[in-house]
């Protein structure tokens, strides 16, 4: 294979490497996920994350296994694993059907990885449009580079709005419970060199209250025909948040994270995580070992509550998209 990089993903042309992002930002570790069935491992515990970044992963590893002389059978028990990995990023199903059909898989993957970059391009160019001088904006989790192999979905569009020498300021959510905006946003935002303030989920409506934040960005894992769309749990509350004070509300993503067989939001499947997640972080725990939680992975946000939904390819406001859009782009 040829080699390729992006912030949380590397291939030196003989294994592929990732960035393991549950020891971010302390540590910086590479871990080899050539073998697809440590990349199903990878991806279920969050070492590699993000919608569009789960599937170039996967896609990657498939194709340095099929390089290395997987069989016919082989190849395809380990695509149909990959594949069930997470079940609500569309991202992974995605590459995984054009995987399962590819004549040659590693030119696939490197089509899939190369896509990628191009499509964040897009979303940058045209959210970067929307957000004007001197604006505070939002984001919930993480929607960067560590999420893509491009500049990211949310996270790209804030980048290209700075480098375009907005002056903007960011405030990250936390992203309970795993933290993803506290570990990981505020990482690449100090890389990045644009101005933030971390927050604890709670926070975001009093900064919404007293004006400042002006607009929220966040990205999706999986946006239904009708515009609906699931997002890292927690986003469904900025949304209405924003809803209350006024403040406009667009999810970022590129064209693969919209699914135009799943009709509405009520037809996503949201993973349901490990309770150990909820009662605490790492070895710390700060509930009761026993004690029951409920822990979905994602929820679901009506396009009733969004003001613009941002693709590579164009920008829908939730009239269009309530009125058939995605189904005709």
């Amino acid at each position: 294979m040829n080699a390729f990089e992006s912030l949380g993903l590397k291939h030196d042309g003989r294994a592929l490497w990732v960035l393991d992002q549950t020891q971010l930002p302390d540590a910086e570790v590479w871990l080899d996920g050539s073998d697809p069935a440590v990349m199903v491992g990878l991806i279920k515990r969050l070492a590699v994350r993000g919608a569009p970044l789960i599937g170039v992963a996967a896609a990657a590893s498939l194709a340095t296994f099929a390089h290395r002389g997987a069989s016919a059978s082989e190849y395809a028990a380990a695509c149909a694993a990959l594949r069930a990995a997470r079940p609500t990023a569309v991202n992974l199903m995605w590459a995984m059907d054009r995987m399962k059909a590819a004549s040659t898989p590693v030119t696939e993957a490197q089509a899939i990885f190369e896509e990628d970059v191009r499509l964040c391009e897009g979303m940058a160019i045209r959210g970067a449009a929307l957000i004007q001088d001197g604006e505070g904006i939002l984001t919930h989790c993480n929607t960067g580079g560590l999420a893509t192999a491009g500049i990211g979905t949310a996270l790209g569009v804030i980048r290209r709005a700075h480098e375009q020498g907005k002056h903007i300021h960011v405030y990250a959510d936390e992203t309970r419970p795993l933290l993803q905006g506290g570990r990981l946003t505020t990482w690449e935002l100090q890389k990045l060199g644009i101005p933030s303030t971390l927050i604890t989920d709670s926070m975001a409506a009093l900064l919404m209250r007293d004006g400042k934040v002006q607009r929220v960005l966040v990205g999706a894992d999986r946006v239904a025909a009708n515009g609906d769309f699931a997002n890292k749990v927690g986003t469904y509350g900025v949304a209405v948040q924003a809803r209350y004070h006024g403040v406009p509300f667009h999810p970022v993503a590129p064209f693969s994270t919209v699914d135009l067989a799943c009709p509405n939001g009520a037809a996503i499947p949201i993973e349901l995580r490990d309770a150990t997640e909820v009662r605490g972080y790492g070895k710390l725990r700060w509930a009761p070992e026993a004690m029951p939680t409920w822990n979905p992975s994602f929820d679901v946000t009506p396009v009733d509550l969004v003001t613009s939904l941002v693709l590579d390819r164009s920008v829908y406001s939730a009239s269009a998209l309530k009125a058939g859009a995605l189904a005709k782009s």
